[in-house]
């Protein structure tokens, strides 16, 4: 015995070691997945602005002579720093040949109706002055105008575009947004090259310096480079950038630190909350150029406390429990077991009495109907017996038929065609029947023939085979289902059926368990229209 217990204390020693190295390890991982998902987040909010900048380049490159006011127009219905905070705005620099800014500031003058010069004056050959830029806002007006391409910053992230032709992204600038602010926060800028269509080699060579009547100037980087006409860019300030992204989720982390690159040079460009020693690294791509992101949970108690709070003694009562629970559920599961088996044992009975009750009320109304229906027609009292004693016999054989399963399979068109001869139709009429084989296995003849019934009884009853309308029956493959269409018109008035009775939901649960397909009725202009749809049986007799 005492061998024995020590074992078991042996076995719930190692469990709860077991347990807590587990949630060391959980919870480390959890908050690795939590701060990848952080990463993701700020990618995929970068994407939508890299996306919105593609968007005024394709409306720009749509038409090169665009004016501002399109594009401005655009950007106000597109309403970018609305929908994907974080970026001081959008804006495009077009190339001109140095020296020759005239047609710089002929843009600027239509896209913002004063005077505003090209600046600073460079040694460059080439400039990229800002000609516009949105939303139109005091923080952005001391943008226009700067020729980008005069700040070596700039002037390396946008030759990376231009000689790849895709999003380049700056390193840490101090933005001309900043000059009004007294907390300034470290910023960058991603370009998007927008080509000019491609000349002649000839054509390169001989580029024409800038028009001074108001077009704009290509410029070329040499060495086989495409020519390019501007630049769409947007400047963004990292600590905006983040808190947009982040919002309330910077309150649930401990800290975060933000690199702007790879390694131990990189410059930390926001820092919020404290580091602990439990920081989750992570990157991030900032159009060509990859930053790290750190994150810090600060769950030093979930990791460690937590698994060394997991007891032997709380184990053992936790198996205990765990023990009694089962045998419990297990008791309680056969005892639900045994109350649904009764309950549906009470329902079926309830179901078939009901339904044997509503049989023999329509089986007594079919054969009065019917008795009156073959008075009509018969001229003597041997008429009559020979007609309605054929009739008789002809439904008792079909509901035997369908009761015991006498045969493998049932023809659509022959379960229509019974059904109606008893109704007393005649050849002629029956003959007008139209619709392909269809066979019917055991059930869904069942289903079909007693659906048919209904029908039947029912039109003998108010509708049409009573002789107040006229009746139309119709069935046909469509795809893999059949179709069966039962139409009654001219009808003395608009049939009522608010509520479904018990016949009619009765035969609704044979179509939808049985034949697994569904049905539609509805009555309008003195109409009466029942469309029954079901999956093909494929049972070929």
């Amino acid at each position: 015995m005492a061998l024995s217990v020590r074992a078991m204390g042996l076995v719930i020693l190692l469990g709860a070691l077991g347990a807590a190295a587990a949630s060391f390890f959980y919870n480390q991982t959890q908050e690795a997945d939590q701060a990848g998902r952080v990463a993701m987040q700020i990618d995929d909010r970068l994407r939508d602005h890299i996306s919105a900048l593609e968007g005024v380049r394709a409306l720009y490159e749509s038409d090169m002579a665009v004016n501002g006011p399109a594009i401005r127009a655009y950007l106000t219905a597109l309403q970018p720093q609305v929908r994907s905070p974080g970026m001081q705005g959008i804006g495009i620099a077009i190339a001109m040949q140095q020296a020759t800014p005239a047609a710089a500031e002929a843009r600027l003058r239509q896209n913002y109706g004063r005077d505003i010069r090209v600046w600073p004056t460079t040694d460059q050959p080439i400039g990229f002055p800002i000609i516009l830029l949105e939303p139109d806002d005091t923080r952005n007006h001391p943008a226009l105008g700067f020729d980008m391409y005069s700040e070596p910053v700039r002037r390396e992230a946008m030759r990376r575009a231009w000689q790849t032709g895709r999003p380049a992204a700056s390193g840490i600038v101090e933005l001309l947004q900043e000059t009004r602010d007294r907390r300034k926060q470290p910023g960058f800028l991603i370009y998007i090259p927008v080509y000019a269509a491609t000349p002649s080699a000839d054509a390169i060579a001989a580029l024409p310096p800038v028009d001074a009547g108001g077009g704009s100037a290509v410029a070329t980087a040499g060495g086989g480079v495409r020519p390019i006409e501007a630049f769409v860019y947007a400047p963004f300030r990292v600590g905006d950038l983040m808190r947009a992204v982040l919002g309330s989720q910077l309150e649930s982390i401990d800290g975060i630190e933000v690199f702007a690159g790879d390694g131990p040079s990189a410059p930390r460009v926001f820092t919020h909350g404290v580091m602990r020693w439990d920081a989750h690294e992570e990157h991030i791509r900032v159009a060509d150029r990859l930053w790290t992101v750190r994150i810090s949970y600060g769950r030093f108690i979930d990791r460690i406390g937590r698994p060394l709070g997991i007891l032997l003694f709380g184990l053992a009562i936790a198996v205990l429990a765990t023990q009694l629970h089962r045998l419990q559920q297990r008791r309680l599961g056969a005892f639900q077991a045994l109350a649904e088996e009764k309950a549906r044992h009470a329902e079926d009975r309830e179901l078939i009495m009901g339904e044997m009750a509503h049989r023999m009320k329509n089986a007594f109304a079919r054969i009065g109907a019917l008795a009156r229906i073959t008075a009509r027609e018969a001229g003597d009292l041997a008429t009559f017996e020979a007609k309605f004693d054929g009739r008789l016999r002809a439904l008792s054989d079909a509901k035997q038929m369908l009761v015991t399963g006498a045969v493998d399979s049932v023809e659509l068109g022959a379960i229509v065609r019974r059904e109606l001869t008893l109704a007393g139709w005649d050849e002629e009429r029956l003959a007008s029947l139209s619709g392909p084989e269809v066979r019917l296995a055991d059930e869904g003849a069942q289903a079909v023939a007693l659906a048919i019934h209904e029908f039947v009884t029912n039109s003998i009853k108010y509708g049409a085979l009573a002789g107040k309308g006229t009746l139309a029956v119709h069935w046909r493959r469509d795809g893999t289902d059949i179709e069966l269409s039962w139409i009654e018109s001219d009808l003395p008035e608009t049939p009522h059926f608010e509520t479904e009775s018990f016949g009619t939901h009765f035969i609704r649960s044979l179509i939808e368990r049985q034949l697994k397909g569904r049905w539609h009725r509805h009555a309008t202009d003195k109409q009466l229209a029942i469309l029954i749809r079901w999956p093909d049986q494929a049972v070929h007799g």
